[in-house]
């Protein structure tokens, strides 16, 4: 691999403790869904917020694998909710979890929960619209599709280039 082009997930996952913080304020209760560990995907996002967590002295009530599945974010967010009734708010490593999630709250009649997905799904991006998930951090694969492609024509003609570029982010929240 000469170049990754890829999202920025460490960005991406300081960008989603920057909104909870924003939002539910400094010392925020917080439980974090993380992706299938040992992905890389799932490893910076979690280094990224962990850096958001550590500049506003977020309070970690639980951090635990739901492998990036919404069925098993919902019944995490289930047990975690039952051992943790005092989160604030909760950061899924992608959408998929956080509608887990979100499913779970609602189930327990938690609507005061603000909940902050990964990835921008069309599924995502409906439940911000719709003003039931407070954010997600949008990857932009049309711009890595473009970079990839004027990265590969600089390979071909020979030029240098980084061997990392990563992509810019959207945070993606109700208009």
């Amino acid at each position: 691999v000469v170049s990754h082009v890829a999202s920025d997930n460490r960005l991406g996952g300081k960008m989603a403790g920057d909104y909870i913080a924003e939002k539910v304020g400094n010392d925020a209760k917080v439980i974090q869904l993380e992706g299938i560990a040992g992905t890389s995907a799932s490893r910076e996002r979690g280094e990224g917020f962990k850096q958001a967590v550590d500049a506003h002295k977020l309070n970690i009530l639980a951090s635990q694998p739901a492998d990036f599945d919404r069925t098993k974010g919902l019944n995490v967010m289930q047990n975690l909710l039952t051992a943790n009734p005092s989160v604030q708010a909760v950061f899924a490593q992608n959408d998929e979890m956080a509608l887990g999630a979100l499913r779970a709250l609602q189930t327990a009649g938690r609507t005061d929960v603000l909940v902050v997905g990964f990835d921008g799904t069309n599924d995502g991006i409906k439940a911000v619209n719709r003003g039931i998930l407070g954010a997600t951090i949008a990857q932009r694969p049309d711009q890595i599709g473009i970079i990839g492609i004027q990265t590969a024509d600089k390979i071909l003609k020979g030029e240098k280039v980084d061997p990392t570029i990563p992509v810019e982010l959207e945070l993606v929240t109700q208009k």
